[in-house]
């Protein structure tokens, strides 16, 4: 029976599948780590010697003992099936007979709109930018921070977001009040970038196999994060030593402090600026199917729940005790 002991190769072997793929690197280190869970979970026995039922038994403990979330369940069996398929070279054939863990509705976070101004005013500077973007034009923060220069159109006021979630590009609303910050920024990371190319480190990652493909882009200014980091930092997976965007942890606490010091109770985060951005276009009236291709959400369900969160009361029904007399 093969068992999984100082086994670096087969976690060599699914990253390699994965890199080779194009890969997230944030999809990469959750793959691994369901790899190593499971592997954890059947006490080092070797994935082909467990096979589907131990598939089946993990993605039970998960639902029954662990209690996780649906998409958590979901991203642990896709992860399973791309190391049994594309790592170990097997189907594990139909395992559908799990236990599913159970979809909770829950309803998003969402800022009065003078909640989302007070909370903007606490914050200034580059952080203060990529909060206005997150509710001003309804991105995810990791879209706003791999906003590349070119991507940046002033003439239509539109913002490209380039292989968002899903892996899709759509098209966005860059707000005429953020113009003359936005062009500050990427005078920064014009700045940023004649330095590199200075100190001949210019060159700046590319998606998927573009680098290949186009081997002098990764030299252009437009192809340069808006964000940039005012550090070089080394890739993890290529060990090249280059300018990325800024960290994510880094608006993360900037919202953290705001909201504490705008004295906002609710536990708001980057993503609910989003949520506030989808709600209070709904409310000004815009139709849901615009409001749908500005989020970028495959089905218009999704774009849905926002209907629930309106500033309607509950659901748009008026209190009987709003008619009482006194």
């Amino acid at each position: 029976m093969a068992t999984v002991n100082q086994s670096p190769k087969l976690e060599d072997q699914l990253r390699a599948a994965i890199r080779v793929r194009n890969y997230a690197l944030a999809t990469e280190r959750k793959y691994v780590y369901w790899y190593l869970d499971f592997v954890r979970f059947h006490e080092r026995r070797h994935p082909l010697d467990v096979g589907a039922n131990g598939v089946r038994g993990f993605l039970d403990y998960l639902a029954l003992q662990r209690n996780v979330a649906p998409a958590t369940q979901h991203q642990a069996l896709c992860a399973l099936l791309f190391l049994y398929r594309h790592v170990l070279g097997t189907e594990l054939g139909d395992i559908s007979d799990f236990h599913r863990a159970k979809r909770k509705p829950r309803l998003p976070v969402v800022l009065s709109r003078s909640e989302v101004a007070r909370l903007l005013a606490q914050v200034r500077g580059v952080e203060g930018l990529v909060l206005r973007l997150l509710y001003g034009a309804g991105l995810r923060l990791q879209e706003a921070l791999r906003l590349r220069v070119k991507d940046v159109d002033f003439d239509r006021h539109e913002l490209i977001v380039r292989s968002g979630k899903g892996d899709k590009d759509r098209v966005t609303m860059l707000p005429e009040t953020l113009d003359e910050a936005m062009r500050a920024a990427i005078a920064l990371a014009r700045k940023w970038f004649d330095r590199d190319r200075e100190a001949g480190v210019a060159d700046v990652e590319l998606p998927h196999a573009l680098a290949r493909k186009y081997p002098n882009a990764s030299h252009e200014l437009g192809w340069r994060f808006v964000f940039s980091a005012p550090n070089l930092s080394v890739c993890p997976r290529t060990g090249a030593n280059r300018r990325h965007h800024l960290h994510s942890s880094r608006i993360q606490r900037a919202v953290k402090t705001a909201r504490q010091a705008a004295g906002i109770s609710k536990p708001a985060g980057c993503h609910t600026l989003r949520h506030s951005f989808a709600t209070h276009l709904l409310e000004d009236g815009y139709d849901i199917r615009a409001v749908q291709e500005l989020l970028g959400h495959a089905d218009v369900s999704t774009t849905m729940i926002y209907t629930h969160v309106l500033n309607r009361g509950g659901r748009g029904v008026r209190s009987p005790l709003s008619r009482l007399v006194s």
